[in-house]
Parts: C-alpha cells; sequence; structure tokens
C-alpha cells in the first residue's frame, strides 16, 4: 500500500517553483535588463549594507542590500525598471555611496529582507555598533607586536561595564590576529571560563582566558557580523569583511555546537598572506627552474601533493601570478575561492546546484582557456576530464591527496586514468610539506646527539650517491655538521619560529617515467626510477634547510619521516 505524504509533496512542489523562478530571473537578468544574476540564498548578508538602506524602504521598492566594500553597495533588485534604477541611483549617490545592480528572486529578496529583525535585535540589545572599522583597527595594531600585548589590551578592555566593551574586545582581537599574522581564532566554551587561541604559523597559541559571560556576548556579537541566525543552536557558518586600506580582509566564520557552547573559528583570509611569488616558497633552484620551464609549456598537467595546510593553494596561486598575460584566458575552479587574483577568472564550485569540482571543469573548457586550475581531484570522471583536456592543448593545475610525489601514478590509476594516455598529459608531480622557520633574531647553534647524526650522515650521503654536489645547496661537505634550534623572543612570540617555508620534492615525466607508467608501477619502482633526475626527495629538502639554519631538525621530523627509505 502507498502512502501519500502530502506534507513531502507540498515541499517538492514549492522547491520546484523556487528553482523555477531562479532560473526565469536568471535568463531575465541576461537577455532583457543586461544585469549579473544573483542568488542569495547561500551568501551571507551583510549587517553594514542593510544598515544603508532602512527596511520599510527595501521592502516597499522590492530591492535588498547585501555587500558594502568600501564605497560600493551591491544591491538585488526584483523588477529593475529604468525608473526605479535612476531613482535608486540619485538617492544612494547623494549619501557618497556608489550602487551595483544585481537582479534576484522574491525569495532572495525575502532572505535578506529576514536579516532585519535580527539587526534590529542587535542594536535594541546594545551589544555595541555592527560596523568593524578598518581605521580602528590600524590603531589598534599599532599597539601590538606580540601575543601579551593582545593578552593585555584584553584584560583593559574587559574591566567596567563588560555589555559595552565586547564591540572593543573584538576588535582587540581581530586587530591582534591580523598584526602578529595569525591565521585562525578560536573561541572555546569550557564548564567554568572560555578560551582564546590563535593560530601562527600552523601551531596554536594560548592567549587568554575570560568568564563565560563574555563568551555569550562575543558569540552573539560574532554572528550577527557573520549573518548568521541568533537562536539557532545547530553547525553554522557565515562570512564578513574589513577593508584593511585598499584591501578587503574576509573573515570566515564556523560555528560548531559543543558540550558547553558553541566553539568558533574565525579564519581570517589575507590577501597579503598569500600572495607570494614563486621565488619566495622555498624551492631548491634546480627544481625551480624545472617548475619554471614546465608551467609556461602551452599543454601538460601539474600536480601538487600533501595534506590538508600544506600550502598547495599558494603554490598554486604562485604558479598563475608567475604566468599571468593579458594575452592569456586562465580560469579557476575552487571551493571555495579563499583569494582573489586581479585579471583571472575565478569560479565556486556549489554542489548543492550541482556545480561541481567536473562541472566547473566541463564549463570552463567551453570557455577556450589556455590555463586551468581545479582546486582538487577527487573521483574518476574529473581525473579523466583533466587528462584529457591537458591532451587537447590546455595547461592544467590541480592538487591530489598522495602523501608524495611517487604517490601520484598510482593513484591516478586507482581512479581509472588510462596509463598510457596519461603518459602524454601528466608533465610534473610535486610534493609538499610547511615547515617553520627559525627566527632569526634567537635561534642558537646546537650540538646533535648520536640519533640526529646517524640520520643526518645517511641522507647526507644519500644526495652524494645520487650524483648530487652538497656545495650546490651552500653546505660545505667537509665542515662539522651544525644545527640549530629555537630560544624564543618578543620578535617571534617566544615560539623560537618566524613564518613557513616549503619543503619540496618533484618527479617529471620523462622517458624513464614513462616506460614504466603503463605497467602500473608501486611508489617504490618510481621513486628508484625518478632518483637520476637530479631532484631532492622532501626528506633531503629538509635536511638542506636544516644545514642552512633555515628550520629545526625537529620541525622537519615533525613532517618528513627521515628514516624513510
Amino acid at each position: 500500500m502507498v502512502t501519500f505524504d502530502e506534507e513531502k509533496q507540498n515541499k517538492q512542489l514549492d522547491d520546484l517553483r523556487r528553482q523555477e523562478e531562479e532560473e526565469l530571473v536568471a535568463t531575465l537578468a541576461e537577455s532583457k535588463y543586461k544585469l549579473p544574476y544573483i542568488d542569495l540564498s547561500r551568501l551571507g548578508i551583510e549587517n553594514e549594507a542593510l544598515r544603508a538602506i532602512p527596511e520599510k524602504d527595501a521592502r516597499e521598492l522590492k530591492i535588498a542590500p547585501f555587500k558594502l566594500f568600501g564605497k560600493n553597495i551591491f544591491i538585488a533588485i526584483r523588477s529593475p525598471s529604468d525608473d526605479l534604477l535612476a531613482k535608486l541611483k540619485d538617492q544612494i549617490e547623494r549619501e557618497n555611496l556608489v550602487p551595483i545592480f544585481y537582479m534576484a528572486s522574491t525569495a532572495s529578496l525575502e532572505k535578506a529582507w529576514s536579516r532585519y529583525k535580527e539587526l534590529s535585535l542587535a542594536e535594541s540589545s546594545k551589544i555595541g555598533g555592527l560596523d568593524i572599522s578598518g581605521e580602528i583597527l590600524r590603531e589598534t595594531a599599532k599597539k601590538i607586536k606580540t601575543i601579551k600585548d593582545i593578552e593585555k589590551l584584553i584584560e583593559n578592555a574587559t574591566e567596567g561595564n563588560l555589555i559595552h566593551k565586547i564591540s572593543r574586545m573584538l576588535e582587540i582581537i581581530l586587530a591582534g590576529a591580523i598584526a602578529i599574522k595569525a591565521s585562525d581564532i578560536h573561541i572555546e566554551p569550557e564548564e567554568a571560563r572560555s578560551r582564546l587561541r590563535l593560530r601562527l604559523d600552523g601551531v596554536l597559541h594560548d592567549v587568554i582566558f575570560f568568564e563565560n559571560n563574555i563568551y555569550h556576548l562575543l558569540n552573539s556579537r560574532i554572528k550577527l557580523l557573520s549573518g548568521m541566525k541568533l537562536t539557532s543552536k545547530i553547525a553554522q557558518d557565515g562570512r564578513f569583511s574589513i577593508m584593511e586600506e585598499k584591501e578587503e580582509i574576509n573573515i570566515r566564520t564556523s560555528l560548531v555546537p559543543g558540550a558547553h557552547g558553541e566553539s568558533i573559528v574565525m579564519r581570517i583570509l589575507d590577501p597579503k598572506s598569500i600572495q607570494m611569488d614563486l621565488e619566495e616558497l622555498g624551492i631548491e633552484s634546480y627544481l625551480f627552474s624545472i617548475i619554471e620551464q614546465e608551467i609556461i609549456k602551452p599543454n601538460g598537467l601539474i600536480l601538487v601533493t600533501g595534506p590538508t595546510g600544506s600550502g598547495k593553494t599558494t603554490t598554486l596561486y604562485a604558479f598563475l601570478r608567475k604566468i599571468y598575460s593579458p594575452e592569456i584566458n586562465i580560469i579557476t575552479i575552487e571551493d571555495p575561492i579563499e583569494y582573489h587574483l586581479t585579471g583571472i577568472t575565478q569560479t565556486q564550485t556549489n554542489n548543492e546546484r550541482g556545480y561541481t569540482f567536473l562541472e566547473g571543469l566541463r564549463s570552463a573548457l567551453r570557455q577556450d582557456p589556455d590555463v586551468v586550475m581545479i582546486g582538487e581531484i577527487r573521483d574518476t570522471e574529473t581525473a579523466k576530464t583533466v587528462i584529457e583536456a591537458a591532451l587537447t592543448g590546455h595547461m592544467v593545475f590541480s592538487t591530489l591527496h598522495t602523501n608524495n610525489a611517487a604517490g601520484v601514478i598510482p593513484r591516478l590509476i586507482d581512479l581509472n586514468a588510462n596509463p598510457k594516455i596519461m603518459v602524454s598529459a601528466l608533465s610534473l608531480s610535486i610534493a609538499q610539506r610547511l615547515v617553520r622557520k627559525l627566527c632569526l633574531h634567537c635561534k642558537v647553534e646546537k650540538i646533535l646527539n648520536q640519533k640526529q647524526k646517524e640520520i643526518m650522515k645517511l641522507i647526507m650521503d644519500g644526495i652524494k650517491e645520487e650524483g648530487k654536489s652538497l656545495s650546490n645547496y651552500s653546505i660545505n661537505p667537509n665542515a662539522p655538521i651544525k644545527l640549530f634550534s629555537p630560544v624564543g623572543c618578543e620578535k617571534c612570540n617566544m615560539s623560537g619560529y618566524s613564518g613557513r617555508i616549503g619543503i619540496f620534492e618533484a618527479i617529471k615525466t620523462n622517458e624513464a617515467i614513462e616506460k614504466i607508467m603503463p605497467q602500473n608501477p608501486s611508489e617504490r619502482e618510481i621513486k628508484k626510477v625518478a632518483r637520476i633526475q637530479g631532484i631532492l626527495s622532501m626528506r633531503q629538502d629538509g635536511i638542506v634547510k636544516i644545514l642552512n639554519g633555515v628550520t629545526s631538525f625537529e620541525e622537519v621530523q615533525s613532517v618528513v619521516d627521515l628514516l624513510e627509505e
């Protein structure tokens, strides 16, 4: 017996109507009104944009402000007549703002309008202004050099009336994190107190503990800034941005419910932190020359591998900046777009709407690109399409999850890529890890223990056996082995380290690799054949950086197996 579920049926009909409306609005926007279409259903609505146009006016005119960037205000419109656009342009320019119009569905507008209620709630709760001023952050950052400075400023900010100090406290946290180049802010409630931590060079550092009543106020403030629901107790993601001089710093916020409240993580996407040139990544000179030759070729596939947080995206962006020219068409498919690159078409995947890496790649190839960067190869179809693209006159950059460069070929074969075709497509496989750099101001020379001596000698002998001279890497093979270790000073937040650098290895698809590829070789076989290419392995590159005093033995050992053959 078939049971008729009326509620489910009605929901399916509503979803279908919504989808049809979105499609209709998208078509009208392009063909009739010549405006870009936007779907606000998955976009964070910025409170500062809502404050620019009162709710009564927004509802009456059927418009919704959703983003404020510098003096530009982004406005969604349901029925963009010439009269309405002219009227809005005149009104908004009188407020010293520049309107940028988009066309959106009624559902999109209603989503934006619903945010006015929480905006009103925020103001009535006297949490404070909703704007994070770049100017105030800059002034605050001038007083911050170390984590200790952040702690002192927060302690001063929490004196007196706590409710009115929350805005100031959040300004200090954000300004401090940006000033000391932290990548993430963690605010974690515990049973009797809450903890603030900052991730610096990949490692979390305690900053301060504070009362849970402060945590609850910070929680509400961050939710409002990030366009999240105040009353929701499920996991939420949001974002907001800060104008820092001419740069826009995006803050991605994630809230996850825990035993004592919601754990808050704010990821700081500062464009300056990823704007690294290829020359700054720490790539050894011989490998650097190979990469330079490969990335300018008209077609091929270059894959960068490594675990999450190993700097793969930074490397791919460095490739794109190196080859960028107005004469070539570069398209990226990312999840998500973390940083915007001038002159490059960047698209973001949206699995709910069916825009996966595979669909994004297929769409990008219809745009006749010279270069395609795809965030990650996750499945068989994407792997096959990437290889096909590399064979048909496109240069493709992407990432793959393997432990080392030798793992790329077996992984692609596991994804049912045809090894005979792969031979002509795959140009270069690169693996990388990140290690912290020793602080130049406080590092000290250290005496090796017996185990370290054995490991260092073994790897150095391996470099010589493969026909590579240590002197090529600024190392005197006849001098005693020197190691440096971290101490900690004010310049490096007492950590002993400042900044990070990559450790790399690569395998070029040369004649010898091509010969064994169709035989489904193991990683060990690939490594054996690749040894004569003259490229350092990750463990060798790590040892070179240790001997040159760039990093410590312990740092390299934490990311690379130094005993591996």
